[in-house]
């Protein structure tokens, strides 16, 4: 659905439009006078006696065209509770029949300061579909005008609206089908964010090869499909200030390789590559946005195919790092693409801190399933400015333990490392001690397993199910609050 919003209006015809106020808990419609007739004042003032005021939202038809609505602001919100209001203002309207609103922003209420861009900010984020694959598409338009003094600025229109088109992108990327977006294609995609001011590398086979990628390549040496390496770079800060680095997984789609997947659900294996998405949406929002930060993401892209060129469990094979994996299980290589990419990431950019994302492990959600994602780190100060984050954007983290006594159940006989824990328990810990191996010169980093988050069957507070963009929102309002 589209949301049209008219900045610029300084007033609306009378009883053109549905109207819209922000009332709180006493329900002091007093600004309605100026917006509506003496009757229709009475008549709605008659019907809050027996309304249900414990909704949020209360709907009042004042003609067969018009509605007066109140949102009834019943405690001071935060942020994240505008955005949160907005989403359910969508929800409340979405099957409505008349989607053209007129919102006074006008209020006697002690709100946050630019409360209206929050609310609206939630709105169109709870507003996203992926229909491109179908014949009918919906074409509703909601219209939003907006009147009062506390219309949002140039400022935060800009940095809302390319926050959504990160978000997007990322969704976009995570919705679409492996027969569509795989590693050659998903190149490309990236490739074209150069217009923004991006500079972007891409690493084919043969560069990755010679760099010695080899534990990024054997999990893609099954496909058809290119592997690659892709670097995008932001440099928007004055000084040449180390970047901080963003490191996803980008496996287009996992079978398991030759350790295959049950066939129930192998078809999500589409959104193993929501970590690079977030990684991609986030750069792509940093630079519409014109972020005063130098920033630097890297995205393995792969395909875990099974073919007569499959890696084989048993395999071993020697990282960028130096360090030699032995494969016991080819269904664990989201930790192969981003060895190489962590220690490749380290070495060519010395950032002031790496983050990786992944759809790592299932055993994250066993853990914490769909509230939050497993944050594992080196760092105390990295892990409680992601934690503080999380907690402001409603995209919640919870640490994990790592710690030296669980690497003997990833050292192999037979290599200086083993993909997997066949001991048992664990699962998403070991992965992160295994990823912390090819963390080389002690550089802050966090990883956050995002297994549980990057999808929602049932949709979340500011998504209608499916891809959740989980992340662009959080490492934005990361670098916001602590290095821009």
């Amino acid at each position: 659905m589209t949301v049209q919003i008219n900045y610029k209006a300084n007033f609306v015809k009378k009883y053109s439009q549905n109207l819209v106020l922000f009332v709180d808990d006493k329900i002091n419609i007093s600004p309605l006078k100026k917006q509506i007739s003496k009757g229709e004042y009475t008549y709605i003032s008659d019907l809050l006696y027996i309304k249900d005021k414990k909704k949020e939202i209360l709907t009042y038809d004042i003609s067969s065209k018009r509605k007066v609505i109140l949102v009834v602001i019943k405690k001071k919100l935060t942020a994240s509770e505008f955005e949160s209001l907005g989403a359910k203002f969508y929800e409340h309207f979405k099957d409505s029949k008349q989607l053209n609103f007129t919102i006074d922003t006008d209020t006697n209420l002690s709100l946050i300061k630019n409360f209206i861009a929050y609310f609206l900010h939630g709105l169109r984020l709870k507003s996203y579909k992926f229909e491109k694959y179908k014949s009918k598409k919906e074409k509703k338009i909601i219209s939003i005008n907006l009147i009062g003094k506390n219309k949002p600025n140039q400022i935060d229109q800009v940095k809302f609206k390319a926050i959504e088109e990160g978000a997007f992108f990322a969704r976009d990327l995570v919705s679409e089908p492996g027969n569509v977006l795989h590693p050659d294609e998903y190149a490309k995609r990236i490739i074209k964010l150069k217009k923004l001011g991006l500079k972007i590398k891409v690493y084919d086979e043969k560069k990755c090869k010679k760099l010695g990628m080899n534990a990024l390549l054997g999990v893609g040496q099954g496909s058809i499909r290119g592997s690659y390496l892709v670097t995008m770079e932001w440099n928007g800060a004055k000084n040449n200030s180390r970047p901080l680095a963003f490191v996803g997984k980008g496996v287009c789609f996992d079978t398991g390789g030759y350790s295959l997947k049950p066939a129930k659900f192998m078809e999500d294996m589409t959104y193993d590559m929501a970590g690079s998405a977030t990684v991609v949406g986030l750069m792509k929002n940093l630079a519409l946005r014109k972020a005063k930060v130098n920033a630097v993401g890297v995205v393995g892209l792969v395909e875990n195919m099974v073919s007569g060129n499959a890696q084989r469990p048993g395999d071993i094979v020697k990282s960028y790092s130096g360090q030699t994996i032995e494969i016991l299980n080819t269904d664990a290589e989201g930790r192969l693409v981003l060895a190489d990419a962590l220690t490749f990431t380290e070495k060519k950019y010395k950032p002031k801190f790496i983050i990786d994302l992944a759809t790592l492990t299932g055993a994250i959600i066993v853990s914490l399933g769909s509230e939050y994602a497993g944050l594992f780190s080196n760092d105390d100060k990295l892990s409680k400015q992601l934690l503080e984050t999380g907690e402001k954007v409603e995209e919640k983290l919870w640490r994990m333990p790592l710690h030296k006594n669980f690497d003997k159940l990833i050292n192999s006989k037979n290599a200086d490392m083993q993909n997997i824990n066949y001991v048992g328990g664990a699962g998403s810990t070991t992965a992160a001690q295994f990823l912390q191996r090819f963390i080389l010169n002690k550089t802050p980093w966090a990883h956050l397993d995002i297994a549980g988050m990057a999808f929602s069957k049932y949709g979340g507070a500011l998504n209608s199910g499916g891809a959740t963009s989980y992340g662009v929102r959080l490492l934005n309002k990361l670098i916001e609050d602590y290095y821009e």
